[in-house]
């Protein structure tokens, strides 16, 4: 079968959003994105909401590589994962889960796996014993994410399969975020020594409920600047493109439409245009994005070619 046209370099950002598997990664979810003219999409790889690890079927695997050639694949891992969680068992899941999710994103030839940054859930009672739960939450965080991301550039050297990017996204900073705004990337970063296979995904919605000022002219823009000036060239490898339901700084991850919350368009307009989204994928996460004809893909598109 013929690579789809978005496969061309040219194509600046590679449109789409999340699909459900629901019958199948053939059949469910690469079928969904082809009626929705998807250029890019995620799925999740198992249940979003529960710690059961599906253990993916090859022949299934094998037919959606084939099929999906020319589409930007992404896997996002659950929501139960965190890194930071001061509860043993499921800091011990969250790992396993991670890796888990890490090797069917690599079987089915995606290239990157999106992980939550997660939560040191504090119930401290002075600051000293606050920032001793953080320490010990980012100490957690390199313990469990450089054993894999070592396996990761093994695997990209050629020692193994196709290795996918760990896709660090901040939260809207509800709970005891290890990180929500940009700043906090730098020493999330850093507890990963910068590793070269630690990639960011940045949530829209998210990094505005965290305080970025999405909504002013310039702000996207200087946003971005700062991912880059923190995280250094070429780490920013994913956009999930959500507007915000709630005011800058609500620390609500809650989604809308494009243009209907509190971001507005031209932020959108902004992120499409600056030097480091280059060739970077733009998913959805909104209401209704799943939805044949929804107006959230259609408007990417339409502020894609204006800028083109």
């Amino acid at each position: 079968m013929p690579a789809p046209a978005w496969s061309d370099p040219a194509l600046r950002n590679p449109l789409g959003t999340h699909v459900t598997v629901g019958k199948g990664l053939v059949t469910g979810a690469l079928a969904s994105a082809r009626e929705l003219g998807c250029e890019t999409f995620q799925v999740f790889v198992g249940n979003p909401r529960g710690w059961a690890l599906s253990a993916g079927d090859p022949r299934q695997d094998e037919r959606f590589r084939a099929e999906s050639a020319g589409f930007r694949v992404f896997v996002h891992a659950p929501y139960l994962v965190n890194l930071g969680s001061p509860t043993p068992a499921t800091y011990e899941r969250s790992v396993a889960t991670v890796a888990h999710n890490l090797r069917r994103a690599a079987e089915i030839g995606a290239e990157g796996l999106v992980v939550h940054t997660g939560s040191f859930v504090d119930t401290a009672s002075d600051a000293r014993e606050c920032e001793e739960r953080y320490a010990a939450a980012m100490r957690q965080v390199r313990d469990g994410l450089l054993p894999l991301l070592e396996t990761l550039e093994g695997a990209s050297r050629g020692e193994g399969e196709d290795a996918p990017w760990l896709l660090l996204e901040p939260t809207a900073g509800q709970g005891r975020s290890l990180c929500a705004g940009v700043d906090d990337l730098a020493p999330y970063l850093a507890a990963l020594d910068f590793h070269p296979r630690a990639g960011i995904c940045l949530d829209t919605c998210h990094v505005f409920a965290a305080g970025a000022p999405l909504d002013e002219p310039g702000g996207t823009t200087a946003t971005v600047d700062r991912v880059v000036e923190v995280g250094g060239a070429d780490r920013l490898r994913l956009v999930h493109a959500n507007d915000s339901m709630d005011v800058r700084g609500a620390f609500k991850d809650r989604h809308q439409n494009l243009g209907a919350g509190h971001i507005g368009t031209a932020a959108f307009t902004e992120l499409l245009a600056h030097p480091a989204t280059a060739g970077v994928p733009f998913v959805l996460e909104t209401p209704g994005s799943r939805e044949p004809g929804n107006a959230d893909l259609e408007l990417l598109r339409r502020l894609r070619a204006a800028g083109s």
